[in-house]
């Protein structure tokens, strides 16, 4: 449904799953537990997996926090796509290795729920893609001392607003780990 012309193919979107990120992210093992378990049916289907890393003054490059967890490795073969924005689309070369790879529509995780998720999840359906957030597979510290919502209750509601989300020709949507199909 995508408005991508020839683009058929689905890709894989790991955002931010970085050390300095998801520290006191709520539900972290579970989280990552289900990411970790997607990117291997992922490469046991042949789908792209794409790895996003933020980068800025709390995540300096090169630095601990920077890293990604080291419950999930990246193959050599898998693209890193560094950024600088919420948006991993915003000065980035994602949409480069989307394009060399046909990829239209995109299974978003990671992290935070309210920031770089959210902010990825509205780029790709203006810029054409069909965008499904993994309900279970995104997740966000505790911001409630700033006047947040309780984590649980931004992923609940990032995830009832996503269900119904779309587009003239685009379609955004949720599923869970164990439903997704390859």
């Amino acid at each position: 449904m995508t408005t991508l012309p020839e683009r058929p193919n689905t890709a894989l979107l790991v955002i931010d799953v970085q050390n300095g990120v998801v520290a006191d992210a709520h539900d972290r093992d579970g989280v990552i537990a289900n990411i970790d378990a997607l990117i291997g049916r992922a490469r046991a289907a042949d789908v792209p997996v794409i790895w996003v890393q933020h980068s800025d003054e709390q995540l300096q490059e090169g630095s601990e926090s920077w890293a990604y967890v080291p419950e999930l490795v990246r193959r050599d073969t898998e693209p890193l796509v560094p950024k600088t924005y919420a948006d991993s689309f915003e000065e980035t070369r994602l949409e480069e290795v989307l394009a060399e790879r046909k990829v239209g529509r995109l299974l978003v995780m990671g992290a935070q729920t309210d920031a770089c998720i959210r902010s990825t999840l509205h780029g790709a359906i203006v810029r054409g893609y069909d965008a499904t957030l993994v309900a279970d597979a995104h997740t966000t510290e505790d911001l409630t001392k700033y006047g947040a919502p309780a984590p649980e209750q931004v992923i609940a509601h990032t995830n009832l607003y996503w269900a119904y989300h779309r587009a003239p020709g685009r379609q955004g949507g949720t599923v869970k780990t164990a439903e997704v199909a390859f």
